[in-house]
């Protein structure tokens, strides 16, 4: 028994006769009549009674129909279910994203965009940092990343550079320094830093590091926080300044100043994505192709 002779099946009982379903299905006469007699002959038993008026359903056939319904729309929604996955159009996808692009306004169209575009894919994002991101897709944890790379090449996964940030100083709206912005960094050889943990994230901190050794310059850190909206809560509190990233400034906070160094503009920052190579998800590479296309 055949999806195709079940299909021939109902379009006779619906049209009446195997003639008009011959005309419906655009099957001749004679084929559509040996494929209803090979179905009959599957089932080892009568579907139709003929006779001269025409046929009539056996207590047989009008079972198999009821059922031939049935198994059609069941086969369709199939299809269809598996079509959706197969072009991304549904599915899962989980997005880790760096505390501080939550707000950055491409990233914003990002997840916007893919959400009008795949409302039906259940779309999951976390705010995290790039060291915990990095462990995440290495653990097939999550499916994609917006972090802090060093480089392209990092084992098991591929990578996409989306932009390039620089850092940016952090000072209490009180301070000296927003009335009077530093011009160099050497100005601020005795101010009192707030700083991140290496660990949060190794690329960016050591990437930052490397550009203060090249200046010589030793920030004198007296506080840390675990990320960069808590550290930026510490400058603002009055517990000290701190350099972070330029993408926080698109999310201003209150009693904080964004001030530019040329000395920290100097410093490349790069924000990638990246994601397992292993991870086929149609739903995935649609990601990834807006982020191309926005970025």
């Amino acid at each position: 028994m055949e999806f195709r002779q079940l299909s021939y099946f109902v379009a006779i009982v619906e049209a009446g006769s195997i003639s008009a379903a011959s005309r419906q299905v655009h099957v001749a006469q004679p084929a559509l009549t040996r494929q209803i007699k090979l179905l009959e002959e599957d089932l080892e038993t009568r579907l139709f009674d003929r006779h001269a008026r025409g046929m009539q359903l056996t207590l047989a056939g009008r079972a198999l129909y009821e059922e031939s319904i049935a198994l059609l729309d069941a086969r369709a929604q199939i299809k269809a279910r598996l079509a959706a996955l197969g072009s991304g159009l549904t599915g899962k996808l989980s997005l880790g994203i760096t505390v501080a692009h939550l707000w950055v306004p491409q990233v914003a169209d990002l997840l916007g965009t893919y959400r009008q575009r795949y409302p039906n894919v259940a779309f999951e994002v976390f705010p995290l940092l790039s060291g915990p991101q990095l462990d995440r897709l290495r653990e097939d944890k999550l499916d994609a990343g917006i972090l802090y790379l060093d480089n392209a090449d990092q084992p098991g996964l591929d990578t996409r550079p989306l932009q390039h940030d620089h850092l940016i100083l952090a000072v209490p709206e009180g301070s000296p320094w927003a009335s009077k912005p530093p011009e160099t960094l050497e100005e601020l050889k005795d101010a009192d830093f707030v700083w991140g943990f290496r660990s949060a994230s190794p690329s960016y901190y050591d990437r930052m590091v490397a550009h203060f050794q090249r200046l010589q310059f030793e920030p004198r850190v007296v506080q840390y926080g675990a990320d960069n909206i808590t550290i930026l809560s510490m400058v603002a509190a009055g517990l000290g300044i701190a350099i972070v990233p330029s993408a926080s400034s698109c999310h201003p906070m209150p009693a904080i100043r964004f001030l530019r160094l040329k000395e920290l503009d100097a410093c490349d920052m790069p924000l990638w994505m990246a994601w397992r190579k292993s991870n086929d998800s149609p739903a995935l590479q649609n990601l990834v192709a807006l982020a191309d296309s926005i970025f």
